[in-house]
């Protein structure tokens, strides 16, 4: 999984159709989150430094940490345009979006209608690797009616220039691993932690998530009345709303978060 986030495309509305014109988009930067609750199962030790800067350090179950590495096998995957599973997992997608229009290829001009930045989306793959596409194949699958609304923007008074749909989606894959820190071998955050315990609960606790946060991104961005030029001032309002959600202290399972209401199957 590289590190840094990629180039991006601003789309303009134009009849209900998406053109790209460029733009350049940045992940959110670290929010802190509060110290609400720890979460069942976890040993803790914090460490205090200097200005009430505090380090958290939990010590995992073997249940946690296989459940956590499992996450990680998946995050740690990349994109390969010649492995025919995530060949056919692109396909899958294009025909969940766009069910009975033809594909003419993995290489074309039809994916820049779904929001890719050119004609060939594995170039888009590169900061969130193959699991942005497992995101957005199972926002696609699990929750069509939101998926849809998001992917033909149905909902709200649209900005001239929008977002561009898939793009968007790998954004926030990238977003969500740097938030709960997933590439670390134990997490290092509250956040982190509260987060492994609802994975406990559910495998798909992050694909959950990741649908969770693609729909509140939306909402945020049509409250904020937001243009391309505010995509970071909204993915980072989304952000600071997820830890807030997740820090509640009745959140049992990923699906006791307050936005997932917001979600439509």
């Amino acid at each position: 999984m590289e590190q840094n986030g990629g180039s991006f495309l601003a789309v303009r509305r134009l009849s209900g159709h998406h053109h790209p014109s460029p733009g350049t988009w940045v992940t959110s930067d670290v929010v802190s989150g509060s110290t609400a609750w720890i979460g069942r199962g976890f040993s803790c030790v914090c460490v205090q430094r200097r200005d009430s800067d505090a380090r958290i350090s939990f010590d995992l179950t073997p249940i946690q940490e296989e459940c956590l590495q499992r996450l990680q096998n998946r995050i740690e995957v990349p994109y390969d345009s010649q492995n025919g599973e995530h060949q056919e997992a692109l396909k899958a997608l294009w025909h969940a979006s766009f069910p009975g229009t033809e594909l003419l290829g993995l290489v074309s001009d039809q994916w820049k209608e779904m929001g890719w930045q050119g004609k060939d989306p594995s170039t888009d793959f590169r900061g969130g690797g193959f699991i942005s596409l497992e995101n957005l194949l199972y926002f696609a699958k699990n929750y069509p009616k939101s998926f849809e609304e998001l992917l033909c923007k149905q909902n709200g008074d649209r900005a001239l220039w929008e977002y561009p749909f898939a793009v968007a989606g790998v954004n926030i894959t990238f977003m969500l691993i740097q938030m709960l820190d997933l590439q670390a071998a134990k997490p290092r955050s509250l956040i982190g932690a509260v987060f492994l315990n609802l994975l406990i609960e559910n495998d798909r606790a992050f694909d959950i998530l990741y649908c969770i946060t693609f729909k509140l991104m939306d909402r945020k961005w049509l409250e904020m009345h937001a243009t391309y030029m505010d995509f970071n001032t909204v993915i980072k309002s989304t952000r600071r709303q997820l830890e807030r959600e997740l820090l509640l202290e009745d959140i049992q399972q990923i699906e006791d978060m307050p936005s997932y209401s917001f979600l439509a199957r």
